[in-house]
């Protein structure tokens, strides 16, 4: 709550700001409200909800966040277009508060029946969260959450690579005349692709395991990524695309229940919070696309955009392949229940 407090001040700041460096340090400041109000936010499924229904519930939570972002989206984008954007700033901190307002008053952080009370155990002592280097030295204590780290960091680069430099794609490879237009329906394919997997996915994740529906995600990425560097149509875009978003789709719900079931319940949101290094890395490192593109290009006519697939396509398949050394969620760990000696096998791989 207090997070979002400082992003109604920031937003405000924003929108009244008649200085380019006021307007800078106010969105500089916004990244940082708002990952303070992100963080807690992240515990909430390990801490609320036990691991049989993990899937299913962060499949509901990711359909909602991508429902949430298209209706924002298009109706901030329609208040900016006309003109509007003391009314858009002013739409954003309603919705802000709304949210803060329906956690405060409905929602109970009251862990779920059956969920350990006292803190991970490590060496068969009580292992507390009480300083940032205890709290790295446990985090790499864990093989696999380290490797599902890594492995959510590479395929999210794989994504962002694919998807960053789309416009660029349609005006250069397919010399379309509006290519806005087209990376609009590319986004809503993906988009509408991503909402119609998230919860079966999930769902599917909790009898299944999580595992082998992120190798199909991460496979499924790797192909649709290497078929954009034959597209020739609009078309053949939009259905490789929509490869792609099914792709997102399975992988933000499975992979995000595998990482909560893959953590101390009672430590979800240090862990968790953790987690958005690799997905806001993913996007700092998928930059690098720009250069690529860049160097290639000059080197001849378009061939940039094969080295940016291709280099997506890597991304994806080392992100699959890192998977592989996961163990499957669907097997309880020591670490999930909080209460049993850590395997020193996971020690000594670190040591």
């Amino acid at each position: 709550m207090v997070g979002t407090l400082f992003d109604v001040i920031f937003l405000l700041t924003m929108a009244f700001s008649g200085d380019y460096l006021l307007l800078l340090l106010a969105y500089l400041l916004l990244q940082t409200s708002s990952n303070v109000a992100h963080g807690p936010y992240q515990g909430y499924i390990p801490e609320l909800v036990p691991e049989a229904k993990r899937g299913a519930v962060t499949g509901v939570k990711q359909f909602m966040e991508i429902a949430g972002m298209i209706i924002t989206s298009l109706a901030i984008g329609s208040l900016v277009g006309q003109g509007e954007m003391l009314g858009a700033f002013l739409s954003i901190i309603l919705i802000l508060l709304l949210g803060m307002g329906i956690i405060a008053l409905f929602v109970t952080e009251k862990p779920f029946d059956g969920a350990p009370q006292s803190g991970p155990k490590l060496g068969g002592q009580e292992f507390r969260l009480t300083n940032l280097r205890d709290s790295l030295g446990f985090l790499f204590h864990s093989r696999d959450f380290f490797l599902w780290l890594v492995s959510r960091l590479a395929i999210l680069v794989g994504a962002n690579l694919v998807r960053n430099y789309a416009l660029y794609f349609f005006r250069d490879v397919l010399g379309l005349s509006n290519p806005a237009a087209a990376v609009g329906n590319l986004l809503a394919v993906i988009a509408i692709s991503i909402a119609v997997v998230v919860y079966p996915s999930g769902a599917l994740s909790d009898r299944w395991g999580r595992k082998w529906l992120i190798i199909f995600s991460g496979v499924l990425g790797t192909i649709g990524s290497l078929l954009l560097i034959t597209a020739t149509t609009q078309n053949q875009a939009l259905i490789y695309g929509s490869m792609i978003g099914i792709s997102a789709g399975v992988f933000l719900s499975v992979n995000w229940a595998w990482g909560a079931d893959l953590i101390p319940v009672n430590s979800g949101g240090w862990y968790l919070g953790v987690s958005n290094l690799a997905t806001a890395g993913s996007g700092v490192l998928a930059g690098v696309g720009g250069f690529m593109l860049d160097y290639f290009n000059a080197q001849s006519h378009n061939l940039g955009y094969t080295a940016l697939y291709l280099s997506g396509a890597i991304c994806y398949f080392i992100g699959t392949a890192i998977a592989f050394g996961v163990r499957d969620s669907i097997t309880r760990s020591p670490l999930h229940e909080g209460t049993a000696r850590v395997d020193e096998r996971v020690h000594k791989s670190w040591r």
